[in-house]
């Protein structure tokens, strides 16, 4: 979706071609696949923040052409909303020191872009979901001014042919309508890439989502929305509710959502591209001039436009990438499962678990995707998102027994995971150091049983007991957040309530 779309009408005649030509791409990675083209193991990931921008007061602010023209680094780019930026950190080596390298950048970058930001009175907020944020935020008017995002709302409201429902049901209930898909912007992630050989894809793609539920329960940051106290990480129910391209009668079909978990695990990555041609109708059919098969009789390689534009619009927590690298084609597992924030620390300690578990798993001699099933995956998923760090979830036993059982998800990350994770970073060759440093806060947030959410959610209260009103205390909490968020600490040692005096909002 990052391509540049230029906004036009579709008939069905574009529509049929598209349909034409995805199949070709299909066909064309089928060959790729078999003629074994694909890029050697080079170990690579990368990483992908999306921020917010607010004000001194803590509320949004619809500012982001202004500020990147501010910032001028192609590292920052436009996102859906006019408060949402994304910061990309070009790719990395998994080894050595590599953690501390990321560190060192999105520190700097960061801190660069909140200095620009600081010129037309915005500031960087890195965060799940803005507390502050008003349904009247988030109107179509409020979209990036870019071509892309106007054409994908618009096509996103025709499929759906009716207003959006967003009914999430939490701490407290939200139920609400909207008329377009801003809502889906509330929603900033960080967005792991790993690149990966099509031998070891299902392995890695399979251990990622096996441990979904383990990133929210440690890394859930976004358990406020509209005003309202939701689910400890409620970015994943509104994104699939903003994102809905079904009515109610589609959806009691059992249609699939376009915001998706899945329903199996997989034995390739072609099995995830065939089923997003077999689910899910285009949304941007915007056919390309190539011929894959073509390109692919001369000895070329295909960009597969089609079929990466139609990857784009299908929004699974991991998510299958085809891309081209210095000519030649490789395939990655994109992790789109943690909200952004709190701290960088927080943010490659969340990646450092992620990249050491994946490994670990993927190549574990009894994968635990061939004991847990995946309807339990996702209701791991759904539960560690509903209770975040207090979720309870299903898990393989250890053991002769085998078997399932319910495990606390801090128990299961301690006990189990942690130790796995380390495994996997020994593996990736990384440092004992930055091993220790990143995989401690993870620990530290199991023994306290604090993260980002919890955190929000205690000290909005406290600011309630103190006297101020409901949007006064989320844009304190918003402030204090955003003031501990630019000294560094990871979460976990994060004082909760405000300090004194009261700010006011």
């Amino acid at each position: 979706m990052g391509e540049k779309v230029v906004a036009g009408q579709f008939d069905l005649s574009d529509r049929q071609r598209y349909r034409e030509k995805l199949r070709s791409c299909l066909t064309g990675l089928e060959r790729l696949l078999a003629e074994k083209r694909f890029d050697r193991p080079k170990n690579f990931m990368g990483l992908e923040i999306e921020l917010n921008l607010a004000g001194a007061d803590g509320m949004p602010r619809m500012l982001n052409a202004q500020v990147l023209e501010r910032i001028a680094s192609r590292d920052f780019q436009t996102e859906l909303a006019m408060f949402n930026l994304e910061v990309n950190i070009a790719p990395h080596r998994l080894g050595g020191r590599v953690f501390d390298r990321l560190d060192e950048e999105l520190r700097t970058s960061l801190a660069y872009a909140d200095r620009k930001a600081g010129e037309v009175d915005a500031g960087i907020v890195m965060i799940g979901i803005l507390p502050t944020l008003d349904r009247d935020d988030l109107v179509s008017s409020n979209l990036s001014d870019v071509d892309r995002y106007a054409l994908l709302n618009e096509q996103i409201v025709a499929a759906r042919g009716e207003d959006f429902t967003l009914d999430i049901d939490g701490v407290e209930r939200l139920s609400c309508t909207s008329k377009s898909i801003a809502p889906e912007a509330a929603c900033t992630s960080v967005q792991l890439h790993l690149q990966v050989t099509p031998e070891r894809f299902a392995g890695v793609w399979n251990a990622a989502q096996a441990v979904a539920a383990a990133q929210i329960a440690v890394g859930a940051n976004s358990p406020f929305l509209f005003g309202r106290e939701l689910w400890r990480e409620s970015r994943p129910p509104l994104f699939q509710q903003s994102t809905d391209t079904r009515p109610p009668e589609l959806q009691a079909q059992g249609v699939r959502p376009r915001t998706w978990f899945g329903e199996r695990w997989v034995t390739s990555a072609f099995d995830l591209f065939e089923e997003n041609l077999r689910y899910y109708p285009a949304l941007l059919p915007i056919c390309d001039d190539e011929d894959p098969l073509e390109v692919l009789d001369r000895g070329g390689v295909p960009t597969l436009a089609e079929l990466v534009l139609h990857n784009g619009t299908v929004y699974r927590w991991n998510r299958p990438v085809y891309g081209i690298t210095d000519g030649v084609p490789h395939l990655r597992v994109e992790n789109r499962v943690l909200p952004a924030g709190p701290t960088v620390t927080d943010v490659v300690a969340n990646a450092a678990f992620y990249y050491g578990l994946v490994r670990a798993l993927a190549e574990d001699s009894r994968p635990v995707w061939t004991r847990l099933p995946f309807e339990a995956a996702a209701a791991n998923f759904d539960a560690a998102c509903k209770d975040g760090i207090d979720a309870r979830l299903t898990w393989p036993r250890r053991g002769r027994l085998g078997g399932l059982g319910e495990v606390d998800a801090v128990t299961l990350v301690r006990d189990e995971l942690l130790p796995l994770a380390e495994a996997g970073l020994d593996a990736w060759g990384i440092e004992p150091a930055d091993r220790d440093r990143y995989l401690g806060v993870i620990g530290e947030r199991c023994r306290r049983r604090v993260n980002g959410a919890t955190w929000q959610s205690a000290t909005f209260h406290r600011a309630l007991d103190l006297g101020l009103d409901r949007e006064a205390a989320l844009a304190a909490t918003t402030l204090r957040y955003r003031e501990l968020m630019r000294q560094g600490e990871p979460v976990h040692s994060w004082p909760v309530g405000l300090p004194e005096p009261v700010p006011t909002a």
